[in-house]
């Protein structure tokens, strides 16, 4: 039984299937020493290695673990930054033969939930388009969005990469300078929330993501951070993504 070599390495906890493609793409992916080609599919008995590092296959058979990560702004999103910023990754526990693949991104000045998993295919899966998982937020913008702004925010708005909209967006508090609203979405496309505000002239002075899907920010978790995903949560996330049904038709 054969497998494709990046959804093989994102079982392993190698990273996502993306990451690992442009992996493949700039030859630092060997299989049995030949570079490895898109698309090749593998039996797992090769010996694969990522940048002259062999990818242990026992790592597929490691029970997955994950975390909620309370991100703080100021921090990226990215393994190492050129310009010596700080990376979320800088504040999670260290694993060993595994490693840290996040949930989607929060850019540098937003803040808030952000899961972290040992599965690529999970991480896959929960940010495929097809999955339509919603990310909700807490925005604070400056001043107040007339009816008329309300609108076109959830009927959609054309952006460059094409319409977006917000799925749900709700006035929750504040005053006439700082006015606080939920908003729900479900494409992830490159800041979508502030370019959208953005389009109705509408300035974003704080941005929080408080659920992922089915996962919700604890209240108690403090900035900066993080408690493991109990096996329910990781199993309502293989729910949400599409895997547990995929692994009962497989007999997995």
């Amino acid at each position: 039984m054969t497998e494709r070599l990046q959804k093989w390495l994102a079982g392993a906890g190698a990273g996502s299937r993306r990451q690992l493609e442009v992996l493949i793409s700039e030859g630092r992916i060997t299989v049995d020493g030949e570079p490895a080609v898109l698309g090749q599919k593998i039996t797992g008995l090769e010996r694969v290695c990522i940048d002259g590092r062999p990818v242990r296959p026992r790592a597929r058979t490691t029970l997955a673990k994950g975390i909620i990560y309370n991100k703080p702004s100021g921090e990226i999103c990215t393994r190492s930054d050129p310009k010596g910023r700080r990376t979320v990754f800088q504040s999670l526990p260290a694993l060993s033969n595994q490693r840290w693949v996040s949930v989607g991104r929060l850019d540098m000045q937003t803040s808030g939930l952000l899961i972290l998993v040992t599965d690529g295919e999970l991480a896959n899966g929960l940010m495929h388009p097809s999955s339509r998982l919603q990310r909700e937020y807490a925005v604070r913008v400056i001043g107040e969005l007339p009816q008329a702004d309300l609108r076109k925010l959830r009927k959609g708005i054309s952006l460059e990469d094409g319409p977006a909209r917000f799925d749900e967006i709700n006035f929750t508090g504040g005053d006439a300078l700082n006015r606080w609203y939920r908003v729900v979405v479900s494409q992830g496309r490159n800041r979508i929330i502030r370019r959208l505000f953005d389009a109705v002239d509408c300035t974003v002075s704080r941005l929080i993501r408080v659920r992922y899907g089915p996962v919700r920010l604890p209240r108690d978790l403090r900035r900066g951070e993080h408690r493991s995903l109990t096996q329910t949560e990781l199993g309502s996330l293989r729910d949400a993504a599409g895997l547990a049904a995929a692994e009962r038709v497989n007999g997995h």
